[in-house]
């Protein structure tokens, strides 16, 4: 299982509420000018994705996401500056908050260079801190969480509970316990303890994947046979059964790391 580092380096942090990580500065298109704004409006940005909901990948609807958009950050999250376009406008970052094989100093893409404020030189971040149990009797916390939001539409790389993608589900519900974990689902699956598929509990994942592709899916286990996932083909993030075309992509579950 992958460690994390015992030191955070960050320049920046994230001032705005949360904001959306690009491939490029040339990613947004027209319709994602309210989340690219210097002042963010996620709601409206959602909003309009929605008005055009029958589009697909090349439209503008939440399906266009699809390679334009790599992540999110959360308020507070803290990030190196590694770069700028040449107007100034957009800042190439890392994220140390989310792990991944991309980068070894955290997730990169591009954010608005309005959205993050300069930490001072020095300045220590630490690592996220554990928020109150979120338990309903004896649920594991992380299902308790990810309960939290059932319902919830689906959004491509979605990070707060205005929209999850299926990693960044576990990643949050992780964060909120106080442990960083891998961004992507193909990076879960590598970082988490592997876990026998007849032997796992609540709060384990299953990792799903087509034959002779790397893991593209991840749900957090409830009990055997029964997870709740952020599914962009039912559109909502919701708890059930492991359906025939499901277990027919499972390949592999595994543990992540408790505080």
């Amino acid at each position: 299982m992958a460690s994390v580092s015992s030191t955070v380096i960050a320049t920046h942090l994230v001032r705005v509420p949360v904001t959306t990580v690009w491939s490029a500065p040339e990613s947004p298109r027209p319709v994602d000018a309210p989340v690219v704004a210097d002042e963010p409006d996620v709601l409206g940005w959602l909003a309009a994705l929605d008005a055009n909901s029958a589009d697909d990948e090349s439209g503008d609807g939440r399906l266009g996401l699809h390679g334009r958009v790599e992540s999110q950050l959360l308020l507070g999250e803290p990030v190196t500056v590694t770069g700028t376009d040449s107007a100034g406008r957009w800042a190439h970052v890392v994220a140390p908050w989310q792990i991944s094989p991309k980068d070894d100093r955290g997730y990169p893409g591009w954010v608005p260079r309005a959205h993050l404020e300069t930490l001072p030189v020095g300045a220590d971040v630490g690592w996220p801190g554990r928020e109150p149990a979120t338990t309903d009797g004896d649920d594991h916390p992380a299902v308790a969480e990810a309960r939290r939001h059932i319902g919830l539409p689906y959004l491509w790389s979605g990070l707060s509970p205005l929209g999850f993608d299926c990693s960044g589900l576990v990643l949050y519900a992780w964060r909120r316990l106080g442990v960083v974990v891998a961004r992507d689902a193909y990076a879960q699956a590598e970082l988490a303890a592997p876990v026998d598929l007849h032997d796992v509990q609540a709060g384990d994942l299953y990792f799903f994947a087509r034959p002779g592709r790397r893991v593209h899916h991840v749900g957090i286990v409830v009990r055997p046979g029964r997870m709740v996932h952020a599914s962009e083909t039912g559109g909502v993030l919701v708890e059930e059964d492991l359906s025939d075309e499901r277990l027919a992509t499972l390949v592999a579950a595994g543990r992540l790391p408790m505080p």
